[in-house]
Order: C-alpha cells, then sequence, then structure tokens
C-alpha cells in the first residue's frame, strides 16, 4: 500500500468532475420520493508505470445525491498491479472486465457487479478485487480469472425515483455458506477468423444478479436479496459485413436447485457513412432479446424487441447521439432511452440523457417506475 501511494503521486492525473440534474415531469407514484435530483460526481484515474514490464493502474468514482442516500457513493472502480509478460500478463487488485458484443443488453458480462444506484441500465459496474491471467498466441486470447471476493448490489433508497415498489432488506442471504468470501472463477478465449469475432467465456460461482424473496416476517412489504451459486457458459459472435454488423450474445445457466435455463440477443446494426456527402454517419440497429427465466428469475427481456439509431457527425466537438426503443412483445411496455454527448471545448462536455417507460402493464414488475420518466443534464469538466 504504501508503494502504491509513494507512486501515484508521481503519475500524471486525469478525470473529472461533474455536476448532474434529473427533471421528473410526474409526480412520484410513493409519497416518500423526492420530486427531483441534483448530484454531484468525480473520477480520478492514474496510470504509473514502475518498469516497462510492471504498472500501476488507478480509478476512483464518488457521488453525492440530493435525493438518494444510497447513490451518495464511493468506489474505488480499479486499482492494481499489472505485469506484462513475453506472449500475456498478469494482474492482481481491483479491476473492471467488460464481456459482450450487442448494443441493447449484455448478457455475458458477468465479471462485475452494477452499479444499480448509478444508473438502472447495467453498463456502470462497480470494481470487482480479482487475479487476472492472460495469454495470447496464434489460436487466440485466453483470460483465466479468479473472484474472493463478492460485492452486493445496492438498491436505490425510498426516497429515491426508479426504486422498488416495496423496501429491500440490507442483509443479503447467499446459497453457499461462504457467502461473500466464496472464491468465484471464470475463463475466456476469444479469437477472430476472416470476417468473424468469436468468443466463448465460462463462469462458476455466486450470480451477480439477486433473486429478491419476500420477507414474511418484515412489518412492511420487502425483499431479501439471494445470491445463487451458477455455472454460466456463454457466447458472442459478430460477423463485419462491410457496413453491416451481425451481433449473438448467448447463456446458457445452470443451478443446483433450479436447473438449466438459456438466454440470447442478437440482431443486425448497418451504418449509412457519409450521410448526404456530409461526415455524419448514422448507425440503424435492431435486436431481439430473449430469455427463458420464470417466476422470482424472471428478467425483463424475456421476449422483447429492440431497435434505434446511433448518430455521429465526427465534427470537432465529437456529437455522438443513441437512441433505443424497447418493446415487451408480450404485454406491450415500452422502454425509451435517448443519449447525447458533446464537447464544448478541450475542458468541458455537456451529456443529456432522457428516459421514458410508456404503456407499462400493472401486473408486470416495472410497473412502479410508469412516473418516473426523466430528463437528465450532466456538464463535465476533465482535467
Amino acid at each position: 500500500m504504501l508503494l502504491l501511494s509513494c507512486n501515484c503521486a508521481l503519475a500524471s492525473t486525469d478525470g473529472h468532475i461533474a455536476a448532474q440534474a434529473r427533471y421528473f415531469p410526474y409526480s412520484p407514484r410513493f409519497d416518500e420520493q423526492s420530486e427531483h435530483a441534483v448530484s454531484l460526481s468525480g473520477e480520478i484515474e492514474k496510470n504509473h508505470p514502475i518498469s516497462t514490464r510492471h504498472q500501476i493502474q488507478l480509478r476512483a468514482f464518488g457521488r453525492t445525491d440530493s435525493a438518494d442516500s444510497q447513490r451518495s457513493h464511493f468506489d474505488l472502480r480499479e486499482a492494481y498491479w499489472l505485469t506484462t509478460l513475453e506472449s500475456g500478463s498478469v494482474s492482481v487488485g481491483v479491476q473492471k472486465v467488460f464481456w459482450g458484443v450487442t448494443e441493447s443488453l449484455h448478457l455475458v458480462d458477468i465479471i462485475n457487479q452494477d452499479d444499480f444506484v448509478e444508473d438502472m441500465d447495467g453498463e456502470e459496474k462497480l470494481g470487482q478485487p480479482m487475479v487476472q491471467l492472460s495469454w495470447t498466441d496464434n489460436w487466440g486470447s485466453l483470460q483465466g480469472y479468479l473472484l474472493p471476493y463478492f460485492r452486493t448490489r445496492e438498491f436505490p433508497s425510498e426516497s429515491a425515483r426508479l426504486r422498488m415498489p416495496v423496501s429491500v432488506i440490507s442483509e443479503p442471504e447467499y446459497q453457499s455458506g461462504a457467502e461473500e468470501r466464496h472464491l468465484d472463477w471464470a475463463v475466456r478465449w476469444s479469437n477472430y477468423f476472416d470476417i468473424w469475432d468469436l468468443a466463448i467465456s465460462h463462469f462458476s460461482g455466486t450470480s451477480r444478479t439477486p433473486l429478491l424473496i419476500p420477507e414474511s416476517t418484515a412489518p412492511t412489504p420487502a425483499v431479501r436479496p439471494r445470491y445463487q451459486q451458477i455455472e454460466q457458459t456463454g457466447v458472442e459472435v459478430q460477423a463485419t459485413l462491410d457496413a453491416t454488423l451481425l451481433k449473438l450474445e448467448a447463456i446458457s445457466v445452470y443451478e443446483l436447485d433450479h436447473g438449466r435455463n438459456t438466454a440470447f440477443v442478437g440482431g443486425v446494426e448497418y451504418t449509412l457513412y457519409g450521410l448526404g456527402s456530409s461526415n455524419v454517419d448514422l448507425g440503424i440497429i435492431s435486436e431481439y432479446q430473449f430469455d427463458d427465466r420464470t417466476g422470482l428469475r424472471q428478467r425483463l427481456s424475456q421476449n422483447d424487441l429492440a431497435a434505434g439509431v446511433r448518430l455521429s457527425l465526427n465534427d470537432f466537438n465529437a456529437t455522438e447521439v443513441l437512441a433505443l426503443i424497447a418493446t415487451d412483445l408480450d404485454n406491450g411496455n415500452r422502454f425509451i432511452s435517448i443519449e447525447a454527448e458533446r464537447r464544448l471545448n478541450n475542458y468541458w462536455q455537456l451529456a443529456v440523457e432522457a428516459r421514458m417507460f410508456s404503456s407499462i402493464n400493472a401486473t408486470s414488475p416495472e410497473f412502479s417506475f410508469d412516473r418516473d420518466d426523466y430528463l437528465q443534464m450532466e456538464i463535465r469538466r476533465y482535467f
């Protein structure tokens, strides 16, 4: 720890601070919820080479929020030592690992826990303690992971918008007697062949997504998170056909006390380059989501169609817009997401986000969000 702090103090620093506001046009469904929210956040990142083969990586994030005490949090996203070898590397510490190729949903991405209070879309992740071994050769790239400590998911507080309809008990249950200290492991192989990018992975350990078990002894309606032991095998496939990308993610999940389930998401992204003889690129996205888990294990993406566009102006200000709409083919629920970013100058960036819940069925799990449409604006100062 002394070596880490001393060398990081000498390293160059990157990061940003940001002010964010969320405006909710509709009054909240629950009396204890706040009308709107403002927050301040910051992230700092240091990369310090020790020698030609060794380096230290550090990245920390924190936020303070006016409406949600759970969203006021700090997380060490990354803090690890990396040693490069002739054909691979070894790293030890807290890291973030991303798996996946599709746009609307990342089924195979299981190493890190969702930072659920930061954003409900699953894109933000908590740092995960691990030992990672990587090896690359003509046959592809192979990574192995030892995960000695599990991080639970945090849920929005009762005063927050986008919260559960009932209280979530903070003390979870675990299927494993080792609880959060169960030694999880994972392995992933990837390679490319002509137009094909392929990856196969396997994870063994504590599921990052808890079951929410009704708590009968609680004085008011409440659920308690329960983390199951699972075996998950995943496949990622992407084919590049000029301006067309074909994408697929599929998983097979086995639970000791439940059996096996399968899920997949797949589709196409077609890009119109130089739209109207300009620098503008327009990507058209269409994906289908399927998941056969039912009951307490049911996911929102069990039979859904997602479609959207990605607009890149390719200008000096790096202006980009991503708009997606996901429709549940069983009950008609619709979720709309629009994200836009634009650099104002070398130091400032503006980000705008809108989320809308439309035609939500009163019997569906997401009905508690039906009044939580919001517009979010964030301005960031980079250094």
